[in-house]
């Protein structure tokens, strides 16, 4: 089964809002076997959703449709699809007796006729009843595609296709199985991954993809498989991926979305009862932000100094003006001191420190622009790295971020 997700507005055209919707729907049918084939934004002029109705018709099972079902004059979709489905607008009298009880009960102010307007609904649909807005969805069948439109707020989108949209879907279709798995690797680029499990790819089960996933300092590779034995599937999804455990063993820190390299860190510090902090000058407290991201981070992570000046790195790290001066607030020696001052400041086992030129100019440093030196500081040893992650600027706070990440979690597994 495949579908098409339009979303409908000029808002989302000029840039004035990020389309978050279209993800969370092709996640919610992909989760029940449905694929996605494309997505699109469109304005919210009639003959524009009238062409796109025309021209998606019977290509594709579902087309799910966001946007255009508010109160006011410019939301069209109600209108749009008796047009195209040759049907009027009812009053649904369910769907007026929730607003009136929303806007005059919870509101407490009267109900204006434009409220009382989003009870019109096409004569022909499905009505999608929402219990968390006033905008009900609408479920449309024409000729082989069904028609489904849905609010374009988010929270209410969000519900109705849980409560609504996915379980009629599951109900009235037999689905294949679409499984995932999503293996996360640190350390090396796209191509050279690549070259390393080209046989390995190669030889993969004619009904399991593989997809590269990159971004700085990290790959996901995604193993996607479709069939009708969920089973067989889990199984031969498994055999592929102990294969490339073995290949690439030192590369692979952790599987799927939920599991990215600061849980896993976070996890590890927690087994081992070990702490971590953190300075941070060129990475602005993005280490920090992720770590803490990770619910309990607090059992383990004990603060980061964002020691972004010069005379910060003198007067909260107590590193000396005379070292800053021979060596510069970017080298090896300036590092390593910013990483045992905050381990022995915050009194922790480990201890991570970034100093860097990230650019566009060389500021207080006359080294490269986009040199980066990390230091993670063990119970053990003191480990000090330099790097050149080129430009942009966002490109080396990136990847020096996790870089960094990757020699902490390195490190933690030796010891």
């Amino acid at each position: 089964m495949t579908a098409s997700i339009i979303t409908i507005g000029d808002e989302i055209l000029i840039g004035q809002i990020v389309d978050t919707n279209s993800s969370y729907i092709a996640k919610a049918l992909d989760k029940i076997g449905i694929e996605t084939v494309e997505m699109l934004s469109i304005s919210d002029k009639e003959e524009h959703i009238l062409s796109t109705f025309k021209n998606l018709q019977n290509k594709v099972d579902v087309i799910v449709i966001t946007g255009g079902l508010g109160p006011t004059k410019d939301d069209i979709t109600k209108k749009t699809f008796c047009t195209y489905f040759d049907d009027t607008l009812i009053n649904d009298a369910a769907v007026l007796s929730h607003v009136t009880e929303l806007i005059e009960g919870i509101y407490k102010r009267p109900i204006s006729q434009i409220n009382k307007d989003q009870a019109l609904v096409p004569s022909k649909a499905k009505v999608l009843f929402n219990k968390v807005g006033t905008a009900p969805g609408m479920w449309m069948e024409k000729e082989n595609t069904i028609f489904i439109s849905l609010p374009g707020v988010p929270y209410e989108m969000k519900y109705l296709v849980d409560e609504e949209i996915i379980p009629s879907l599951v109900q009235k279709f037999e689905r294949p199985y679409i499984l995932h798995k999503t293996m996360m690797t640190y350390g090396k680029g796209e191509s050279l991954l690549a070259e390393e499990i080209e046989d390995w790819e190669n030889n993969l089960p004619l009904f399991i993809k593989l997809a590269y996933l990159p971004s700085p300092g990290r790959v996901r590779l995604r193993l996607t498989a479709r069939g009708k034995d969920e089973q067989a599937l889990k199984d031969a999804i498994q055999i592929e991926v102990e294969k490339l455990q073995k290949l690439i063993p030192n590369d692979i820190v952790g599987f799927d979305d939920d599991e990215p390299i600061e849980r896993i860190i976070g996890n590890l510090l927690k087994e081992r009862n070990l702490t971590l902090s953190a300075a941070e000058s060129c990475t602005g407290g993005k280490i920090a932000q992720l770590i803490t991201s990770i619910p309990g981070a607090s059992n383990y992570f004990k603060g980061s100094m964002v020691t972004y000046a010069t005379e910060a790195k003198i007067n909260l790290l107590d590193i000396s003006e005379d070292l800053i001066e021979k060596y510069s607030v970017v080298s090896k020696e300036i590092v390593q001191e910013m990483a045992l001052s905050v381990q022995r400041i915050l009194k922790t086992d480990y201890a991570i420190a970034t100093t860097g030129n990230a650019g566009p100019s060389k500021g207080e440093s006359d080294v490269e622009i986009g040199t980066v030196f990390i230091s993670v500081v063990t119970p053990k040893q003191v480990i000090i790295e330099e790097f050149n992650f080129g430009q942009p600027r966002e490109k080396v706070i990136d990847r020096s971020v996790n870089k960094a990440l990757e020699i902490l979690y390195k490190e933690i597994l030796k010891n």
